[in-house]
């Protein structure tokens, strides 16, 4: 079996290595009391029945290969406590990392289909547990018993240690050949599993489009071939768990009736005493069990090894994030200080060519300015490494002179808002997703931020108001709906650097226009990057630049959300603001 257990494993977690030491120090263990209950129970056996001992005399024996009984059953018990309770710490290591790869280095858009990574994250991680509880003991187990009773046989039978030495690796040669088997077909069963759990959540997220075109029907088809062939690769890799079960038992078998003749031929010429002897016969089984053992829980735990290996896929794939230095730099208020892109490129890894190329441009503190240009010209991207979801290929951003790359990240955007392009509502309450921006925000600033955001009406009419569950099983809420809860999010975020990334574009024109005068509200007195589909909302910008080609030209024009005047009470500028972009 290629990497029984994976390096990256024990590099990744330090629960993995303490499991790993716990686990070989238990067969050491193991392997002693397997050897002396042998020794134990052939000396009882022959004291008794040979020589006609007494009980009592043999009392000694008997209390020692009672207590090594009971050591060999208390080290199973750990092995199973250790064994689970070491599963458990490794598993939530590795869904810790999973999930951090994906929230911190690669943000923007995994190249993974979701189902995929949620059947890899769920599925496949909870059948770690087989190969970590199951396995890796066992294979201790395999590595050291074999050791320990050879050693021991070679001692008092040198022929039969002899013949277990030469049949012990023939059963190691033939696990390793169908482990490889196996291997291949866990990998193409994984993979066919995680395709029908991405095929099925597609097809429950855009069920209603299905419907809509008559293909419901059509998918009910795909799904079941995908299911086949799910079935198919299942059956394949249980037919060769099947045979090479079949194959280590008739090793074994053999092995041992070889052993047994060739201690009997002994035992008739003399040469081996009869307690020598039984115990080599006693121990045969003994260093054949940990061995078929190892192929079984192989085949249990193939899921998790392979699953294991999908994981590091993702976690070491390539990194969007540059890695934040050690040394950090206090973080500047972009409220008061100048966001400078000072020739900044980006690309996409998947994508050819620069979707930034040497750009620069200035974001004025307190200013609305607005970033305006054809689809997939990069207006996104010039939000999301303010965000700092992804980082420059080239240049650098910085803020009052400081590089957004010198500075801690969560510190960063705990100074900043973000509306995107589509809200996410989550499973809740509509309070629950206002709160997301604040989790400390009181029913009060929940209240004044709907009211805000142009949502306390159509919340106020819900049954239970801001209390409404809303999300996967909740009440659904219309596009503008949705989108006045993102704006109520930025109102309880009161971020000094607010970030409108198309707030308005999948919103028809009148929802769109009574948005834009909540967006100004928001944008007033705040440093405001808006990217911008409607010329309508651009036009109350303070700042318009237009990118094209990755680079970017200053069109400056009179608009609407101004730099407030020193002494300027908040509802003045928002009423101000508003009545300067109706005037606009």
């Amino acid at each position: 079996m290629a990497a029984p257990i994976d390096p990256r494993l024990l590099r990744a977690s330090g629960a993995a290595r303490r499991h790993l030491g716990a686990s070989a120090a238990l067969a050491l263990v193991a392997a002693l009391l397997t050897v002396a209950q042998a020794v134990l129970l052939a000396t009882v056996i022959e004291r008794v029945f040979l020589r006609d001992a007494a009980l009592a005399d043999v009392a000694p024996e008997l209390i020692a290969l009672v207590a090594a009984m009971a050591g060999r059953a208390c080290v199973a018990g750990a092995f199973e406590w250790a064994g689970r309770r070491g599963a458990v710490r490794v598993m939530s290591d590795l869904r810790e990392r999973l999930a951090r790869a994906l929230l911190v280095t690669r943000p923007l858009r995994p190249r993974e289909r979701s189902g995929e990574l949620a059947t890899t994250a769920v599925q496949g991680v909870d059948a770690l547990e087989a190969y970590l509880a199951g396995y890796v003991p066992q294979l201790m187990l395999a590595s050291a018993v074999p050791v320990v009773v050879l050693g021991w046989i070679a001692l008092h039978d040198l022929v039969a240690a002899l013949l277990l030495a030469f049949t012990v690796p023939l059963l190691i040669v033939f696990m390793v050949l169908v482990g490889r088997s196996a291997q291949a077909a866990t990998r193409q069963r994984l993979a066919a599993l995680s395709l029908l759990g991405a095929h099925f959540l597609d097809v429950v997220r855009g069920l209603e489009t299905l419907r809509a075109h008559g293909r419901d029907g059509a998918q009910q088809e795909a799904l079941g071939r995908v299911g086949e062939r799910y079935r198919v690769e299942t059956m394949a890799t249980l037919r060769i768990a099947f045979m090479s079960a079949l194959v280590l038992e008739l090793v074994a078998m053999l092995g041992t009736a070889l052993v047994a003749v060739t201690v009997g031929i002994q035992l008739v010429d003399g040469s081996l005493a009869f307690g020598a002897g039984l115990a080599v016969l006693l121990l045969a089984p003994e260093l054949y069990a940990p061995l078929r053992e190892v192929g079984r829980q192989y085949h249990a735990a193939a899921d998790g090894l392979a699953a294991a290996e999908r994981i590091f896929e993702v976690i070491e794939g390539e990194q969007e994030v540059v890695v934040v230095p050690t040394r950090l730099r206090t973080a500047a208020d972009p409220g008061r200080e100048a966001i400078e892109f000072d020739r900044v490129s980006f690309a996409y890894p998947a994508r050819a060519g620069l979707v930034l190329d040497d750009l620069s441009l200035t974001l004025a503190p307190g200013r609305l300015t607005a970033l305006v240009g054809a689809s997939g010209a990069g207006k996104s991207t010039v939000a999301a490494l303010l965000l700092r979801l992804v980082e420059p290929s080239g240049g650098a951003i910085r803020c009052g002179g400081v590089d957004l790359r010198e500075i801690d990240m969560d510190t960063w955007r705990a100074q900043l808002a973000w509306v995107p392009q589509r809200t996410r509502i989550f499973d809740g309450t509509i309070a629950d997703n206002v709160r997301l921006a604040d989790p400390d925000a009181s029913d009060e600033r929940v209240a004044a931020a709907l009211e805000q955001a142009g949502a306390a009406r159509f919340v106020s009419a819900l049954p239970d108001g801001a209390a409404t569950r809303v999300g996967e099983r909740g009440r659904r809420l219309s596009a503008g709906e949705a989108q006045r809860i993102a704006v109520a999010r930025a109102f309880v975020r009161d971020a000094p650097l607010l970030i409108l990334d198309e707030p308005t574009a999948h919103l028809d024109g009148a929802t769109a226009a009574a948005l834009d005068d909540a967006l100004i509200r928001l944008a007033a007195g705040r440093t405001t990057l808006l990217i911008a589909h409607r010329p309508q909302l651009a036009a109350r910008a303070d700042v318009r630049i237009a990118l094209a080609g990755g680079r970017a030209d200053d069109e400056r024009e009179p608009g609407a959300a101004r730099t407030p005047a020193p002494g300027t009470s908040a509802s003045t500028q928002h009423d101000d603001a508003a009545t300067a972009g109706a005037a606009a």
